[in-house]
C-alpha cells in the first residue's frame, strides 16, 4: 500500500507493477553503505496532516519519476522548532535545534529540500547560528530547477491548459526569502492564466497561519485574514488557487469552504499541479 506516513516508510522506489510508493529512509541507506544526493525534510504537517500528506506523496513521485537519490529521516526528524520560536520560547528552539543539528550532521546532510516554507526559513536562515549550515531549498525551486533541465514536461497528465489560476504567496517564502518566480515557473508551463491577485510578491498577504497563530484562536476583530484572502482570490475568478506551503493550504482550504466554494475552487499545491500535469 501506500505509505501514510512518509516519516516511517523503510523502502526506496515506485513499483509500477503494484503502484506502491517506497520512500527511503537515511538509516536504510547508511545500512547499505550509501549516502542520497539530497534530504527531503518532510516536517511536521507533511507527516501527520492528512491533507499536506498528499503534498508530501507527490514530492516524492516528482524525486522517483526524474531518478533523483534521495531519502527522508523517518523517526528522526523532529520538529525544526519554529512553532516555538515565533511563539517566544526561544530555550525550547534552540533544544530542538540542536537535536536535528546533531541528527542531521550525524548523517553528513549538505543538501535538504523541504515543501513548508517555515521548515526551510528556519533550517536555511537560523540553524547557523547553532552551528547547522546545509544548503537548503523550497521544493518550488526544486522543481523549477527540473523544468529548466527538461525532466518534468507538463504532457500525459491532467490540462491546466486555459485555466485560470491564482498564486498566493507564502510570507516566508516570498517576504521572508525573496523567492517569488519559482513557484510561478511551475505554473507558466502548464500554459493555463496566471492572474495575480491585488496583494502578491512582496506585497502579498499573509494566509493567517503565521507567528504561532495556527495553533490558537484568533483575536478579536472584524474579519479572519483568511476570508479576506480568500474573498481577494475570489475577485481574479480563478479555477484553482496555487499554495506552496502546508499551512497557507489549511488557511485557504477553509478559506474556500467558509463561502461553500468547494466545487468550484481547488486549492492545490504546486507539487500537486505538477505531478498531475506530468501524469504521475
Amino acid at each position: 500500500m501506500i505509505a501514510e506516513n512518509p516519516s516511517d516508510s523503510q523502502t526506496s522506489h515506485l513499483t509500477p507493477q503494484t503502484s506502491v510508493l517506497h520512500i527511503p529512509t537515511m538509516a536504510e541507506l547508511r545500512a547499505k553503505g550509501e549516502h542520497p544526493d539530497i534530504l527531503f525534510w518532510v516536517g511536521c504537517m507533511g507527516s501527520y496532516d492528512e491533507r499536506a500528506q498528499k503534498i508530501t506523496k507527490d514530492i516524492c513521485k516528482i524525486l522517483n519519476h526524474v531518478g533523483m537519490k534521495y531519502a527522508v529521516l523517518g523517526i528522526e526528524e523532529s520538529c525544526t522548532g519554529d512553532p516555538a520560536k515565533r511563539s517566544g520560547n526561544e530555550f525550547l528552539f534552540q533544544m530542538q535545534a540542536m537535536i536535528n543539528i546533531q541528527v542531521l550532521d550525524g548523517y553528513q546532510v549538505k543538501k535538504i529540500v523541504t515543501a513548508c516554507p517555515h521548515c526551510f526559513n528556519t533550517l536555511k536562515n537560523e540553524y547557523p547560528t547553532l552551528g547547522g549550515h546545509y544548503e537548503v531549498i523550497h521544493h518550488s525551486q526544486l522543481i523549477q530547477q527540473l523544468i529548466n533541465e527538461g525532466k518534468i514536461r507538463t504532457e500525459g497528465g491532467e490540462s491546466f491548459k486555459g485555466k485560470k489560476i491564482t498564486f498566493h504567496d507564502p510570507c516566508y517564502l516570498g517576504r521572508g526569502n525573496n523567492i517569488y518566480e519559482a513557484p510561478r515557473r511551475a505554473l507558466e508551463v502548464l500554459d493555463a492564466e496566471l492572474v495575480e491577485m491585488k496583494r502578491c510578491k512582496t506585497t502579498g498577504l499573509c494566509c493567517g497561519a503565521g507567528g504561532g497563530q495556527m495553533f490558537k484562536e484568533p483575536e478579536h476583530g472584524k474579519k479572519d485574514i483568511n476570508i479576506e484572502r480568500i474573498e481577494e482570490a475570489m475577485e481574479t475568478k480563478s479555477e484553482v488557487i496555487a499554495a506552496a506551503c502546508p499551512f497557507c493550504m489549511t488557511m485557504l482550504s477553509d478559506g474556500v469552504k467558509n463561502f461553500n466554494q468547494e466545487n468550484g475552487i481547488k486549492v492545490l499545491d504546486i507539487a500537486e499541479i505538477t505531478a498531475s500535469a506530468n501524469g504521475l
